[in-house]
């Protein structure tokens, strides 16, 4: 015989959907874990069998359904619903229960609060599992593009720009107007009244914009998913996206705690370090965090917290005064006793205490003013300041803080070097290997659940390869949480213990 022949279609074969999968399919976590939890108690959306009509579907099936789909990089309600009549995976996870797409993609839409929850409880198993040290996380965030174009995303230079348009063209055409009016065209006359109209129509669409801007209070307005924001992407890239922060424990590079905001990483340290210490309920651990986080007041909510930072020093800017670098203010010493500081030609600049305050889009803080009367005489001062009065230094209210903290990072120099090797895969897995680089989604409430759902399944694979199935699972039948479903976890896993030990004892007979 040349080639290996097939079994034939036509062929009949007694078998089950349990034969067809291994012990260590992850499919088998997956359903493990959804039928141990009681989902009622995260807030999923229960639906009851009514008087009349047809029966609903258990929300656990749509739960099993897109962790397996996120898992596989299946995200499409309608591609979810192909699955159910082809893959045999998901025939044995669903016990081959084939809901239509609309149902499906209204369950994610519907729970976002449940499966952040439900990513939350899985950090808990991860860390009674042992697999969370809580001692030190890296924090980072990372762009996901919204669904909304950067046409669909206005200012206001960018709706002067238009009107200013629309105003320069409706002047051409009244001007060609007139001159055809003239000549007696009423072909042309007709053709420029309809560009006319519709110019009129861009304008008062323009200016509506224009008003829900102003009555918004924001930089910028996003016309189809109103919670999207134009991000800084790198460099000078600029997307209409989410910004997805996460927290990663350094132990097993899994994470801890993840939330979508629409603003930049400038604001943003406080709130997903806070979360962190949270959802593991520790006392203390140190973060390690790149230099856009850095950001004096947040620096501070995270010491009030009890929270280690070891976020990078950004580089000093650049200088109105065209100071020389033997004159930067990280030559002037600080003195907490006396409040003062000493310049580099061992002067010392006093503060009248009064405390002034400085307010942007961005940021908001109080700040102190440092001067000395003798800073007009110095020979040096030309080096040091342009300013005729001589040198001032301001002083945060969040100094102390953020100096605590410089100290800490040019201290640790080795440690904060993993803080890369900690974090910045995970990105790199998510929107590279599995293409999550977008949401579908709108409204920052549901892309935060998608987020979520995306985080927890990454922590699902990521467990499964240090474990594997088997003794993940055997883990899972040891943990006590309060979120147990205890009856029907039970019942299941006695059922597949002796349904097991039922075809073990068949084939020693056959045998």
């Amino acid at each position: 015989m040349q080639h290996i022949t097939g079994i034939s279609r036509q062929q009949m074969r007694f078998s089950s959907l349990e034969d067809s999968i291994s012990p260590d399919n992850q499919v088998r976590f997956i359903d493990a874990f959804v039928e141990y939890i009681d989902i009622s108690k995260l807030n999923f959306a229960i639906k009851t069998l009514k008087t009349e009509g047809r029966p609903s579907f258990n929300s656990e099936v749509f739960l099993k359904m897109y962790l397996y789909g996120y898992l596989n990089g299946i995200r499409s309600g309608r591609d979810l619903e192909k699955e159910c009549f082809r893959n045999i995976e998901m025939q044995w996870l669903l016990e081959d229960i084939r809901p239509n797409y609309h149902s499906i993609t209204d369950f994610r839409k519907n729970n976002p609060a449940a499966l952040k929850n439900t990513f939350k409880l899985f950090g808990s198993f991860l860390k009674d599992a042992d697999l969370i040290g809580g001692e030190t996380i890296a924090i980072d965030g990372t762009k996901s593009r919204a669904h909304n174009s950067k046409k669909a995303n206005f200012n206001q230079k960018k709706i002067d720009k238009h009107l200013e348009y629309i105003e320069a063209k409706t002047q051409e055409y009244l001007n060609a107007l007139e001159e055809n009016d003239a000549k007696d065209n009423p072909a042309i006359i007709q053709n420029i009244q309809q560009k006319l109209d519709r110019l009129k129509g861009n304008k008062l669409r323009y200016e509506q914009l224009e008003e829900k801007l102003k009555e918004s209070g924001e930089p910028q307005i996003s016309t189809t998913d109103s919670d999207a924001r134009a991000l800084l992407v790198q460099g000078q890239v600029v997307e209409i996206s989410f910004n997805i922060q996460a927290a990663v424990d350094a132990k097993h590079n899994l994470v801890v705690a993840t939330h979508t905001i629409n603003l930049n990483d400038r604001s943003a340290l406080s709130a997903i370090a806070i979360e962190a210490k949270e959802n593991l309920g520790i006392d203390t651990y140190t973060a390690l965090v790149d230099k856009g986080y850095h950001n004096g007041k947040h620096i501070e909510i995270c010491k009030l917290a009890n929270i280690t930072t070891i976020v990078a020093q950004p580089e000093q800017g650049k200088n109105k005064e065209r100071i020389t670098e033997n004159y930067l203010i990280s030559k002037f010493q600080y003195d907490q006793t006396t409040d003062t500081y000493t310049c580099p030609q061992g002067e010392t600049l006093h503060t009248t205490g009064k405390w002034h305050k400085k307010s942007s889009l961005k940021d908001s803080y109080e700040f102190k003013k440092y001067r000395s009367s003798k800073c007009k005489e110095c020979p040096v001062k030309f080096l040091c300041t342009s300013r005729a009065a001589g040198r001032e230094i301001d002083r945060s209210q969040y100094a102390d803080a953020v100096e605590e903290n410089n100290k800490r990072y040019h201290a640790n120099a080795q440690l904060y070097r993993r803080r890369q090797e900690i974090n910045e895969h995970i990105f790199g897995t998510i929107k590279r290997q599995w293409g999550y680089n977008h949401t579908n989604l709108t409204g920052l409430e549901k892309v935060n659940g998608e987020h979520s759902l995306i985080m927890l399944v990454y922590n699902i694979k990521r467990s499964i390869n240090i474990l594997g199935v088997p003794d993940l699972i055997a883990k899972l039948k040891k943990w006590n949480s309060p979120y147990k479903a205890k009856v029907l976890f039970c019942l299941k896993t006695e059922y597949l213990k002796l349904n097991s030990e039922f075809f073990i004892s068949q084939t020693k007979l056959v045998a």
